[in-house]
C-alpha cells in the first residue's frame, strides 16, 4: 500500500505512484519537515523538554522501516534517509534554541502542543515520503544524473520555502542520502 501526502490529507491507495522523473517532490516534503521543526523548537524551547527525544526517534524510525518493508523498499535505506530528517530537524532546533536564547524577543509567543499540533503533520509527511521514495527509486543512485536532480530540487525548494541559512544547511543535510545507492 502506498500513502500520499495531499493538502494535509493521508490518503491510502494500492497501486504504486509511476515512477518520477525528478527529486522535487521529495526534497519539498524535507523542506516542509524542517519548517515544521520550528513549531518542535517552539513548543520544547524554555521548558524541560530536551532536543533529544530517543523514544520518539526510535518510534519514527521503526514506523519508517514497516512502512518501507510495505511498499518494498530497502528498509535499511529507508531508516538512514529518516534519520537524516531527524538530525536534520534537531539541527534547526538547536539552531533556534541558541537564536532566541540571544535574542529573547525573537522567541515564539504560543507553544503549540506537539501531541496534537505538530506531530499529526510530521507523521503525514512521513506517510508521503514513503511514497515519494518508492516514486523515486529508480532515480536514487549514486549517480551524476541523481546529483544533478537534487541540486535542481534543491535550489526550487530554497526558492518556494524562502529559507534562511539555518534551514538551507539543515535541508542539506536532511537529503544528503538520497542519492547514495
Amino acid at each position: 500500500m502506498i500513502y500520499l501526502f495531499v493538502v494535509g490529507l493521508t490518503a491510502a491507495v494500492t497501486t504504486a505512484l509511476p515512477p518520477s522523473r525528478d527529486l522535487n517532490a521529495l526534497v519539498n516534503l524535507s523542506a516542509e519537515r524542517l519548517l515544521l521543526a520550528d513549531r518542535v523548537a517552539a513548543a520544547k524551547f524554555g521548558t524541560d523538554q530536551p532536543i533529544e527525544d530517543p523514544v520518539r526517534e526510535r518510534q519514527v524510525l521503526d514506523r519508517a522501516a514497516a512502512m518501507a518493508a510495505e511498499a518494498g523498499l530497502d528498509a535499511t535505506g529507508t531508516v538512514a534517509f529518516f534519520r537524516a530528517q531527524i538530525e536534520a530537524g534537531k539541527a534547526v532546533q538547536r539552531g533556534l534554541f541558541d537564536r532566541w536564547a540571544r535574542h529573547p524577543e525573537r522567541a515564539p509567543e504560543h507553544r503549540p502542543d506537539l501531541a496534537t499540533e505538530v506531530r499529526p503533520h510530521l507523521d503525514r509527511i512521513t506517510a508521503a515520503f514513503i511514497s515519494r521514495l518508492a516514486a523515486t527509486e529508480d532515480l536514487r543512485a549514486a549517480t551524476r544524473q541523481c546529483g544533478e536532480l537534487l541540486v535542481s530540487a534543491k535550489r526550487a525548494a530554497d526558492r518556494r520555502h524562502r529559507l534562511d541559512p539555518l534551514h538551507e544547511r539543515a535541508l542539506n543535510g536532511a537529503i544528503a542520502p538520497v542519492c547514495t545507492g
